[in-house]
């Protein structure tokens, strides 16, 4: 059993997309005295092929792992 559904991967893909976009516009923002920064750019790049591949990877019915073949030499 996938440890999470399609559905779910939907939503954190859509969720990743985003924090792209809010990255995008600004990495850094300061409110009152406090400066917060995001999430790296490249990190946020990361998690959204992750789930890019764990959307594909459900809607195709694949199983998570590798394919493991056996070859035998003539």
């Amino acid at each position: 059993m996938p440890a999470w559904t399609l559905e779910e991967a939907k939503s954190y893909l859509q969720n990743w997309i985003e924090a792209e976009v809010s990255v995008s516009t600004g990495q850094s923002y300061k409110i009152g005295s406090r400066t917060l920064t995001r999430a790296s750019l490249t990190d946020i790049r990361e998690r959204i092929s992750f789930w890019r591949a764990e959307v594909g990877r459900l809607e195709s019915g694949r199983k998570p792992g590798a394919r493991v073949m056996r070859i035998i030499p003539r």
